[in-house]
């Protein structure tokens, strides 16, 4: 089945959810190198307590436990951008719904609801009865973590091209705006019906998108600060920020604006009429 979301720069990408049979591989690996880890943390508590009290020794080997098994996948998650070990192995990617990057937030919710819910512990085998129903009946093959969190694994190596999809870019003239943007509180719900709309727009009648287009506009700059230069389109805005918004989301675009070419001089070509994406003002 093949999923459709919306990239940071705006671009219709679809994209296949990983399978059961993938996921569940990528797991064992995973939980291999976990088993690997706890066993070597023993080995080393047993070494070095030698004959220490033996209960004291059993609490520490199982916060150990649970901090491998927990802090494994949130922290290669978060600082990976959605891999582990195992998912980089199956060529698998643990995304956003909007198709954006994942943070510790989403990292930390996918890993607890694992531990807690998922895998064999305090409520197995219902927990784990109840990750497999969802990830098998699930459009987009959505495990507990994942509703939770707001993610979706995808399947990197089966992934087609992007489809032909406006993209974002940032006007010269607003380039300064742009870098001086505060974008904190530009949540991801906000920023998913932005990328929604410029992936639609195209297909929306005039007024609909004169409507919507204003409307979205006095919403992203409610939370965003500081005010645009006058007279800007608002087409042009809207790619700004969500241009902007998905540079600094991606380390290696972090030190230079997601900009298009500046024209050659006066006698240089025009802008497209509306903005980047033709949206009549």
């Amino acid at each position: 089945m093949t999923a459709g979301v919306i990239s940071g720069e705006g671009v219709r990408l679809a994209l296949v959810p990983a399978g059961v049979a993938s996921r569940t591989l990528a797991a064992a690996i995973d939980v291999a190198i976990q088993a690997v880890a706890s066993l070597v943390l023993l080995l080393v508590d047993a070494a070095v307590a030698g004959s220490a009290d033996t209960a004291a020794l059993a609490a520490v080997a199982v916060v150990e436990s649970v901090l491998v098994i927990a802090g494994y996948p949130i922290v290669l998650e978060w600082s990976t951008r959605g891999r582990t070990v195992g998912k980089l192995c199956l060529g698998l990617r643990v995304v956003r719904d909007d198709g954006g990057p994942i943070g510790f937030r989403h990292a930390l919710v996918r890993g607890l609801a694992s531990l807690v819910l998922e895998k064999p512990g305090l409520l197995f085998p219902f927990g784990t009865v109840a990750g497999l129903v969802t990830l098998a009946v699930s459009p987009r093959e959505k495990r507990i973590g994942d509703l939770m969190a707001g993610t979706v694994v995808l399947d990197e190596r089966a992934a087609p091209q992007p489809l032909a999809v406006p993209y974002a870019w940032v006007p010269y003239p607003l380039q300064p705006w742009a870098l001086a943007l505060d974008l904190t509180r530009l949540d991801d719900g906000l920023a998913l019906r932005l990328r929604q709309f410029v992936s639609r727009a195209h297909a929306m009648s005039s007024p609909a998108r004169m409507t919507l287009g204003d409307d979205l506009l006095r919403r992203v700059l409610a939370v965003t600060s500081p005010p645009p230069p006058p007279g800007a389109p608002t087409a042009e805005l809207l790619g700004t920020v969500l241009a902007e918004r998905r540079r600094r989301a991606t380390p290696s675009t972090a030190g230079r604006p997601a900009a298009r070419p500046a024209p050659a001089g006066p006698a240089g070509p025009p802008p497209a009429p509306g903005g980047p994406f033709a949206l009549p003002q």
